[in-house]
């Protein structure tokens, strides 16, 4: 098997520049990891790479649906592993990363998922439940049903509750006896590479980023997904950014008020992402220093090559 470096780490810790400088030196192309980037017309609250930096960089899985398409966990399984076999065939080295843990761990330990049809009109109802009552009632039926998944599932992650209840009342079985990986152990051909900040430095990028954002042209985007006859219930339209800009566009919520609250509940997503990654297989954490990146870089880089001539030298 071809190499795999996968990098992982919490949202504005500075994935993107790394990989693309990473690339740039390994030849490599770059699989996105994120279940936010894969819809098209969302590019600021995503935060996607530019238009210039995919240039010179090809990334893959990357506005592949509409905002109102349905698109889970197995379609990504699908995605990449059609992309990866192809960069395999062309003897290119692909990188993935994101911030999207579920996406990663998929991929990398071959995650099965249930089989269970989707029940639209289930979902419907349990989505209604939540807004009428409150997250928290939809997720004390989990902790009913399945407290394994409950256990395992944030109590604010509306998307994962919904659907491990859709399949557990469905299917008549806890969602966390239906999936399950292949393998607990990474094959050797996976270089897992983490990155992080210390937390107050990582805190005032996510503010900078958020600001950035809203400069870009927040606010106009999901004015414009709202014109375009997008729900505010579609999963998309719940990403960080856009949920907390509707009301803003609405006229029911003032500018100031959404930038601090999306603010917070990045910051709040980026611990929840560090403790889902420092539970993962990752072989080695690298420390980003502002000012101190392209030394990082270095470091990383010479590391990687090593482990490189390893995993060539192996298979």
């Amino acid at each position: 098997m071809r190499p795999l470096i996968v990098v992982v780490g919490p949202t504005a810790v500075g994935k993107t520049e790394l990989t693309i400088n990473l690339a740039l030196h390994l030849s490599a192309q770059i699989i996105s990891g994120d279940s936010m980037q894969i819809y098209r017309g969302m590019d600021i609250g995503t935060a996607k790479p530019s238009l210039e930096e995919r240039k010179g960089v090809p990334h893959h899985l990357i506005d592949l649906v509409a905002p109102d398409q349905p698109f889970t966990v197995v379609d990504y399984q699908q995605h990449y592993n059609l992309v990866k076999s192809r960069l395999d065939g062309e003897g290119i080295l692909p990188i993935l990363t994101g911030g999207t843990g579920l996406y990663l761990r998929a991929v990398t330990q071959g995650f099965v998922f249930p089989s269970t049809p989707p029940n639209f009109e289930l979902r419907t109802s349990l989505r209604l439940e939540a807004e009428i009552k409150g997250k928290e009632s939809v997720y004390q039926r989990l902790l009913e049903l399945d407290p394994v998944s409950a256990e395992k599932i944030h109590p604010q992650d509306l998307k994962r509750i919904l659907r491990a209840l859709e399949v557990t009342i469905t299917s008549g079985q806890p969602f966390s006896q239906q999936h399950k990986a292949r393998r607990t152990v990474l094959p050797p051909n996976i270089i897992y590479l983490g990155v992080t900040r210390a937390r107050e430095e990582l805190y005032a990028r996510i503010n900078h980023r958020v600001e950035q954002m809203i400069a870009k042209g927040l606010l106009e985007e999901v004015t414009s997904l709202l014109e375009q006859g997008y729900g505010v219930t579609l999963p998309s339209m719940q990403g960080l950014g856009y949920k907390e800009m509707i009301p803003v566009a609405q006229g029911r919520s003032s500018l100031e008020e959404a930038i601090e609250l999306i603010k917070k509940r990045t910051r709040n997503y980026a611990k929840r992402q560090e403790t889902w990654f420092r539970r993962e297989p990752v072989e080695k954490w690298f420390l980003l220093k502002t000012g101190e990146e392209e030394i990082c870089y270095k470091n990383i880089l010479a590391y990687l090559e090593g482990r490189l001539n390893q995993v060539s030298n192996s298979i």
